[in-house]
């Protein structure tokens, strides 16, 4: 399989067609998400799976506040950290190397220049690994996937400094520093 056909196979099918609506803004509800990718409804965990993916495929990010939509109404929720949580990251070998990450949610995303890994600062001067997805929405990794993460990057030379470097789908993506 090609790059491009694996790009195909993994766009995320389970996405609600919201750029298609222009619902009135309601107000807030009380869903939060917290920072390990637990959906709650008034403080309490929303046990049903399926739930939890209706909700994901009609959530957006706008001016870093989070939305539902649906045809008739936009609501706002919380989110502490990000949307979703990588939990497994998986190596695929070909003409063109490319690494799938998989979320909380079983949704598959081939990190790509579209989809890019990028470094965010956490509030004590940390750089951890995040993934960019889809209608302005991030992923940020779990302990075992920023593990194997590290296990698949390369020491890279450069103005004076050593990096790791992540490597898929054509493109480079910086993991931190080791100097």
């Amino acid at each position: 399989m090609d790059l491009k056909q694996l790009q195909l196979s993994l766009q995320s099918p389970h996405l609600a067609p919201i750029e298609l609506w222009d619902p009135a803004f309601c107000g807030n509800i009380p869903i939060r998400i917290d920072r390990h990718g637990v959906w709650f409804y008034l403080d309490s965990k929303i046990q049903r799976p399926e739930l939890v993916q209706l909700f994901a495929s009609v959530l957006t990010r706008q001016q870093q506040e989070y939305f539902l939509l649906t045809p008739v109404e936009k609501v706002r929720i919380q989110v502490e950290d990000a949307a979703f949580v990588i939990v497994a990251i998986e190596q695929k070998t070909g003409d063109t190397p490319a690494l799938i990450a998989t979320t909380n949610l079983a949704e598959q995303v081939l990190i790509t220049p579209e989809y890019p890994l990028f470094l965010q600062p956490q509030s004590d001067g940390q750089l951890l690994p995040y993934l960019q997805l889809w209608r302005g929405l991030t992923a940020k990794f779990s302990r075992a996937a920023y593990y194997q993460l590290v296990d698949l990057a390369l020491p890279v030379q450069a103005e004076g400094k050593t990096t790791l470097q992540i490597y898929s789908a054509g493109a480079s993506f910086e993991l931190g520093s080791l100097d």
